[in-house]
């Protein structure tokens, strides 16, 4: 077998498929908020969380959405995870009762940095890797860490070599 850089295992994810798995994300989450199991708010990590809390939002009737942001990848590479903009501190409190939501949990490095300054809140992501499994509250779908995932928001239609040669 021949070496592969970490982005040519990939993992391509349509906009269909995310649909489908956020919204098996919410009917996972649905009934345990708590609040008479609703939540209060969600809260979207910015950038790859957005699609998934909105259709999230969308299937548990939660109407309160707002996002963190946070930066931890340089292009393709983790870096040092940094909370550039902060939701509505009034809302957050401590985080009872907010839903968290982003697209992946891979290190679990922003997971921890969110946990770190809304302790109670609830995390749930799409996908997870094992490093990052710690991190999550509640997950739809596992992938190897070696697996680069490709959302539908990074991706243009375009032609893809064979997985094993050309022949």
């Amino acid at each position: 077998m021949t070496d592969r850089l970490p982005h040519e295992k990939g993992f391509h994810v349509s906009w269909d498929q995310i649909h489908r798995d956020a919204r098996a994300l919410a009917w996972r989450l649905d009934g345990r908020g708590p609040d008479n199991g609703h939540w209060k708010a969600i809260v979207a990590i910015t950038r790859g969380g957005m699609a998934p809390a909105m259709i999230v939002a969308r299937e548990l009737d939660v109407r309160r959405v707002d996002t963190i942001s946070v930066k931890s990848y340089d292009n393709q590479s983790q870096a040092e995870a940094v909370v550039l903009k902060s939701p509505d501190a009034e809302m957050m409190g401590d985080g009872t009762g907010i839903l968290v939501v982003d697209d992946l949990v891979d290190s679990g490095k922003t997971l921890e940095l969110v946990r770190a300054h809304y302790p109670k809140a609830h995390f749930a992501t799409v996908y997870a890797k094992p490093k990052g499994e710690p991190m999550v509250d509640t997950f739809i779908t596992g992938v190897s860490q070696d697996t680069w995932i490709f959302f539908p928001w990074d991706m243009a239609l375009q032609y893809v070599e064979p997985y094993r040669g050309t022949d």
